[in-house]
This record gives C-alpha cells, structure tokens and sequence, in this order.
C-alpha cells in the first residue's frame, strides 16, 4: 500500500552519530553504507557496516538499531543467522579467513554481544571467507576466496577443507542448500 510505518525511530547513520561517544569504535560521523542487511524468519535484522568496523543488531519492537564493536582488529567480512534463526545463534566471518560463531539465544541488543563470539577451527590459510550455511545442525559449509570450500560435520566448530572447486578460478560468494538431501 500507500501507508506504511516505520519500526525504528530513527535512521542507521542518526544511530551511530547519538550514540558515537559511548565506545562503539568507527560510529562516530557514520556516513558510510551497509556492506551486508540479512533478516532471520522472526523478523530479527544484523546490518554490516561497509567498512567492517561494525555492525548492528535490531529485533521486532525495538525503538532503534543496536550498533557492536567488531571484537576484533580484523575487519566483518560477512555475518548472518545460524540456519537462519537467531535464537540458534550468530555466524561472522572476519577478512583473512576467521570464522566465529556465537551459542544459541544471543540477545542482539546487548550492547557488548561480540565477546559472545567464539572463533572456530578453520585453516583457511589466510584466504577471505564470505558466505557460510548450515545444511543442518551439525553440517556447516563455508566458501570463499579462490573457490574455496570448507565443511564442518560438529556445527561449526572444526571445518575441513573441501576440494571440489579448487579448479574454479574465482570467487564462491554465497552457498545456499533448498532442503536437508
């Protein structure tokens, strides 16, 4: 329609500028843009900022976003939800090929949910990680930089390297699974 309402009482960019003197590192004069916007299946949002500095957190009836610290001198490559669900917890990759996740039930507006993250066990060989999905709860993919694959068989915690693309002479931006078979 014609009418809609805004669910957030102020823009992303009006977020950062308040709120730049209360410690969240590279918020202050935000002028940037998102690198990454992905929406979980309750309506919960995580925003990464284009620099990779940071990145935001909203959940349905909350007045405003919430920005976070990146927990790390490493800078967001990508963030999303684990199987697409919040509450089952957070996925971030970090540039030069970490790979972080949180445990189930974070509460995106606690100010400080980046010392929730916990790195797992991936030799990537410092080679960009981009895109992760859970084709189940124990079995994780992630791709990246050069055709790279990785798979983890225990929910994220340890990944193993996959050579099926290795031939591929680019990038693998994004892996997707439409059902558990």
């Amino acid at each position: 329609g014609l009418n809609w309402k805004a669910q957030v009482k102020e823009t992303i960019d009006a977020t950062l500028n308040r709120i730049s003197s209360s410690g969240t590192s590279g918020a202050s004069y935000f002028t940037g843009k998102l690198a990454n916007q992905i929406r979980d299946v309750n309506g919960n949002y995580l925003a990464v900022g284009s620099r990779g500095n940071l990145f935001l957190t909203w959940s349905k009836g909350e007045d405003y976003w919430v920005p976070h610290n990146r927990g790390s001198s490493r800078r967001i490559q990508n963030m999303g939800f684990i199987q697409n669900d919040a509450s089952k917890g957070i996925w971030m990759t970090l540039n030069g090929g970490s790979f972080y996740i949180t445990p189930s039930s974070p509460d995106l507006n606690q100010i400080d949910i980046e010392k929730l993250f916990q790195q797992s066990k991936i030799n990537s060989g410092g080679y960009g990680l981009i895109d992760a999905s859970w084709r189940t709860q124990d079995n994780v993919w992630v791709v990246g930089g050069s055709g790279i694959i990785f798979e983890s068989k225990d929910g994220g915690k340890t990944f193993k390297f996959n050579d099926d693309a290795k031939d591929i002479p680019g990038n693998l931006y994004r892996v997707k699974f439409f059902n558990e078979n």
